[in-house]
């Protein structure tokens, strides 16, 4: 091997440093500047490691803690290690590198408590969810320990930062550096990926999951594919549907009006609903209810309410939903009034996602009821107020859709009046992974309590106005909800990696004796087919054949109600 002489390495350093080795190593000590590419790495390596603890705990968790499984993770870690590096590198320009770290700290702090806490992945649906909400679902989500994890891994290393000059060289020589720390970074991951190919390529093909949970890559990931989304939907012309829809002519001349109500809830997952068959009575109230339906097997569209909520109201489906179409495209609201409908959307949550755009909006969030509204924020039942009023003064067959705050969390004790506490000791903080999984489940099951008597109540009233007014009742949640499963919480993980409890939903229906007659709902034949699975790419074409709605973008084999008509019951038993 040929010996590398001092005057070797003078050259080289005079070269790419503009000084000798020997004058280096003199002023180093007297000054106390970095260069960028060390402070690229240390960023890097602090990025790696106080921001993924998820991370690192799911590849713990995932890897065997043996010799092959020890140099998984250590091939991991330098792989992502080494790519960090070549991202900073070429950012690493005075007037870029310390405000783009700056920022990457901060919200990576954000990121990693929500992670740590909640369990989510974060993906273009999550970034979507957060850009949708509300300021009384984000005042939910704010505690004393976000604030720590932004103090300490956000402001405090971004001060460290500031206070820290770095020496940068002249262009050419820095360059030349960030030439060769790129390449020395594409080197390691080369070569880490080559010794480890096997393992490596296992693990990324069954653990889909991982890149979700790398922080910064998977939020700068997510708002790169939400900006590519908005600006693709910007460009998209405006789509109308259903503008041939027309209502059965016998309905049209219909002395008396009807009523439809659609009951959109809030991550209420099917498995907690008593009436469904869990073991609590979360559902005293709905148990009572003569000629109420229970559909035990519906699946989401979506696990979060900015999913889903479009896509049920969309004809697109769950596997040909895309959030940019819907945006641009009319829904089942609009092809309703198309056909003559009134249609009526009051809100009392984060608004309706744009399927409400081109209808009448009633938002009632923000009332100042004594009663029921307090912290702008109001309870389920101001949904209900004035309803009977409503219905005195309807001149016009009409869907209402009433959109619940129903079992949203973390805060779910928030949810429910006192009286409707059943089950204690209750979590009283947004901080679930603190509380006993128990009290997280007993608050969630209060809000489910709470939605009992509030559909009951409608259902109730409905049902004292059948002799005047043709009335029913659909309820369908928007998505279910995570409890501690799995050590998630809350809801918005991806759909192919969430659970059960994410995409299994409560579906209901009520139907008065005059709409049955009316509409030729034959409710027997609904109890009996309760159990088909169904999901929520079932509504648009359900409601559409429920109202008898003609339209060219009516899908019969989608309408769940369509074997349950009397009209073709009648028809099968006169073919036979």
């Amino acid at each position: 091997m040929p010996k590398v002489s001092v005057v070797a390495i003078n050259e080289i350093f005079t070269f790419i440093e503009g000084t000798s080795f020997q004058e280096q190593s003199i002023t180093m000590l007297k000054i106390k500047a970095v260069r960028p590419e060390w402070v690229t790495l240390i960023a890097s390596a602090f990025l790696l490691t106080a921001f993924n603890f998820v991370l690192w705990q799911h590849l713990f968790e995932i890897t065997i803690a043996d010799g092959k499984g020890i140099v998984m993770r250590v091939a991991f870690g330098a792989m992502i290690l080494a790519a960090f590096n070549i991202i900073l590198t070429l950012l690493a320009f005075r007037p870029v590198l310390k405000p783009v770290l700056t920022l990457l700290f901060m919200i990576s702090a954000g990121v990693a408590y929500f992670m740590g806490q909640y369990g989510v992945l974060i993906d273009i649906g999550m970034l979507r969810n957060f850009a949708q909400t509300n300021a009384t679902e984000v005042r939910d989500l704010l505690s004393f320990k976000l604030l720590a994890y932004i103090v300490f891994l956000g402001v405090l290393p971004s001060w460290l930062l500031w206070k820290t000059p770095v020496s940068y060289r002249r262009w050419h020589r820095e360059l030349l550096s960030k030439i060769l720390v790129t390449f020395a970074s594409a080197a390691v991951i080369g070569g880490v990926a080559l010794i480890n190919y096997q393992g490596l390529s296992s693990l990324f093909r069954n653990h889909h999951e991982l890149r979700l949970m790398v922080v910064p890559s998977n939020y700068i990931g997510a708002f790169s594919g939400y900006l590519r989304e908005q600006v693709a939907s910007a460009r998209q012309p405006f789509v109308k549907i259903g503008e041939d829809a027309q209502r059965n002519p016998a309905l049209q001349n219909h002395d008396r009006k009807s009523l439809t109500v659609l009951v959109v809830g809030e991550s209420a997952r099917a498995e907690n609903f008593g009436i469904l068959g869990y073991n609590r009575d979360t559902t005293p109230k709905l148990d009572k209810e003569a000629g109420l339906i229970a559909f035990t097997d519906v699946k989401s569209c979506g696990t979060e309410t900015a999913v889903s909520v479009p896509c049920m109201f969309s004809n697109m489906g769950r596997k040909g939903y895309n959030a940019s179409k819907a945006k641009n495209e009319e829904g089942l609201l609009d092809v309703l009034k198309h056909a003559g409908l009134d249609v009526i959307w009051r809100d009392n949550q984060s608004g309706c996602k744009g399927t409400c755009d081109r209808v009448t909006l009633d938002d009632v969030s923000n009332l100042k009821d004594p009663v029921l509204c307090a912290n702008s924020e109001c309870r389920d039942e101001i949904l209900l107020q004035g309803l009977q009023h409503f219905i005195d003064t309807l001149d016009k067959d009409t869907v209402l859709v009433l959109h619940q705050m129903g079992s949203h969390g973390p805060e779910y004790y928030k949810r429910y009046p006192k009286e409707f506490e059943h089950f204690t000791p209750v979590c009283q903080s947004n901080a679930l992974n603190n509380c006993s999984r128990e009290s997280i489940i007993n608050g969630y099951d209060n809000t489910l309590v709470y939605t009992d008597h509030v559909l009951s109540t409608l259902i109730d009233l409905l049902r004292s106005n059948q002799d005047k007014v043709d009335t029913a009742m659909l309820y369908l949640s928007d998505h279910g909800e995570s409890l501690g499963e799995y050590n998630l919480f809350l809801h918005g993980t991806p759909y192919m990696l969430a659970p059960e409890q994410q995409k299994h939903v409560a579906m209901l229906a009520w139907f008065s004796d005059s709409y049955q007659k009316s509409f030729s709902v034959d409710t027997h034949c609904l109890q009996m087919s309760r159990e088909k699975p169904l999901s929520q790419d079932n509504l648009f074409h359900s409601m559409l054949g429920l109202l008898e709605v003609n339209s060219k973008v009516y899908n019969q084999d989608l309408d769940m109600f369509s074997g349950c008509r009397r009209a073709a019951i009648d028809g099968v038993l006169a073919k036979d």
